[in-house]
């Protein structure tokens, strides 16, 4: 139970992070915030790999880049159905959803150094 509160502290930090970082990306609160990580969680388990299924014979044209425009479908939808999360646009869902992971990265890496 611990690990998944701090799994979710560290996706909840993340996005805040990433609205910081990216314009076009904006979170109204902590508790927002801490809504849109579960909702993006939801989002990343449950339609983003029906997404990757479909869009796969593009993902292998592409070599695996259509995949960032996956993961940024994948944002705008989860601020699409998320009342403290906005996203204005395609660039900055497809840099946002890309600065989430690599922030999302390191601050789990993180966390797992010092819970160890």
């Amino acid at each position: 139970m611990l690990n998944f509160l701090l799994t979710w502290l560290v996706a909840t930090v993340a996005l805040i992070i990433t609205a910081y970082l990216v314009p076009g990306v904006a979170v109204t609160s902590f508790i927002g915030a801490a809504i849109a990580s579960i909702v993006i969680g939801l989002v990343n388990a449950t339609i983003k790999p029906i997404l990757t299924i479909l869009t796969l014979p593009l993902t292998i044209l592409t070599l695996g880049l259509f995949l960032f425009v996956v993961n940024g479908i994948a944002l705008s939808l989860a601020a699409y159905f998320t009342p403290g999360l906005s996203v204005s646009g395609f660039w900055p869902a497809v840099i946002g959803a890309v600065v989430l992971s690599i922030v999302s990265s390191l601050l789990g890496g993180f966390a797992n150094e010092i819970n160890n």
